[in-house]
């Protein structure tokens, strides 16, 4: 793990296919095909439940299972109310944000087909200044070029459809990452590949890992609220994205001070079992991977909740990926960061001992 660049060209041209597949919450299928795909040269078995979560499992006949995890939904609208003359208002699928709703070019998703739509808005020529409305989920709509509602559902558009956004993965500066979905299929892709590293590098881990894509985050953490149930882990460490507080209107009294380019974010909270985050952290420290750390405070908010308070109780840890412009179609990370992920899941693997109870009474 000596080199600093470990992702390859396979890995970019994965990542860029797992990201611009849509994937919103519930509607998971398609992407976890890409990902299991990807994922199957360095695994020996899969997992998969009834609602889409996706597991790679290396050496399952072992009793002690650890896993690593991230997530494969992305934020999405849902058709909600088809207008007389046509226009289409939409509830949230996840925690959309109806403020950068205006002006984007949707996709939405029916039964044969990806309709093209655009969320309309006034033309600033017609509203006024003195009492100026600011998009609510309640105002915006979409226009899909129809004027009934009867031509809408020609077009096989009901209740219920599901509506992404189109926005393709690229790369500013030659290592800012930038598309929608970042949170957190950047999760799947980088334990993805931890896999790969471990298969590359003929590493034999003393115990089961279970390396687990789990569905419907964005709703509250439902598909890894399943998944633990039946991998009934012993250990989890859990990667999902956080707050680069570096940028404008984000007070860093409130949300700490965290940095793209600065290193993997360590979680400080309840959920987070001592003692193997400081396993994290020192496996960290032993290899010189740069990190910052976060302190949280009821709860983390990710899918680290559900594993730990699961089963009796998970040992459970959170590494976190810096990332700006959080549920927009915008949002970047930085590449160092992700392969410092990358390296700090891959080296705490190596530093688990099989039965390793993580006890504070030992």
């Amino acid at each position: 793990m000596a080199d600093k660049t470990i992702l390859n060209e396979k890995s970019i041209e994965f990542l860029t296919k797992y990201l611009n597949n849509p994937a919103p919450t519930g509607y998971e299928w398609s992407s976890q095909k890409i990902w299991m795909d990807y994922l199957k040269p360095y695994v020996d078995t899969f997992i998969t439940d009834t609602y889409g979560s996706a597991v790679g499992v290396i050496n399952p006949d072992a009793k002690y299972k650890v896993v690593i995890e991230g997530h494969a939904d992305e934020i999405s609208w849902y058709v909600n109310y088809i207008t007389d003359n046509g226009l289409i208002y939409v509830i949230r699928n996840g925690g959309s944000d109806h403020q950068i709703a205006p002006s984007k070019v949707v996709n939405i998703h029916t039964k044969n087909s990806i309709v093209k739509g655009v969320f309309g808005w006034p033309a600033i020529h017609t509203r006024d200044k003195s009492k100026e409305e600011s998009p609510k989920p309640d105002n915006i709509f979409i226009d899909c070029g129809c004027t009934t509602k009867e031509e809408v559902e020609a077009l096989g558009i009901h209740v219920g459809c599901v509506i992404t956004y189109p926005d393709e993965f690229h790369v500013l500066n030659g290592n800012k990452f930038v598309c929608r979905a970042l949170d957190n299929r950047m999760g799947g892709f980088m334990i993805a590949e931890v896999a790969r590293l471990l298969h590359e590098n003929g590493k034999k881990l003393p115990f089961g890992l279970y390396i687990t894509n789990s569905v419907q985050e964005e709703i509250g953490l439902r598909g890894a609220e399943m998944i633990t149930q039946t991998i009934k882990p012993n250990v989890a460490i859990v990667t999902d994205v956080t707050h680069d507080t570096t940028t404008p209107m984000i007070d860093q009294k409130k949300e700490g001070h965290l940095e793209l380019g600065k290193g993997p974010v360590v979680a400080y909270a309840p959920a987070v079992q001592q003692k193997l985050r400081d396993l994290v952290i020192a496996s960290a420290e032993s290899k010189n991977i740069p990190f910052q750390r976060s302190a949280l405070s009821r709860a983390t908010g990710t899918d680290t909740d559900a594993f730990a308070y699961s089963n009796g109780g998970v040992a459970s840890a959170l590494i976190s990926l810096p990332l700006r412009y959080m549920h927009t179609t915008v949002e970047m990370v930085h590449r160092d960061d992700v392969e410092n992920v990358i390296k700090m899941i891959y080296e705490t693997l190596l530093n688990i001992k099989e039965g390793e109870t993580f006890s504070y009474f030992n």
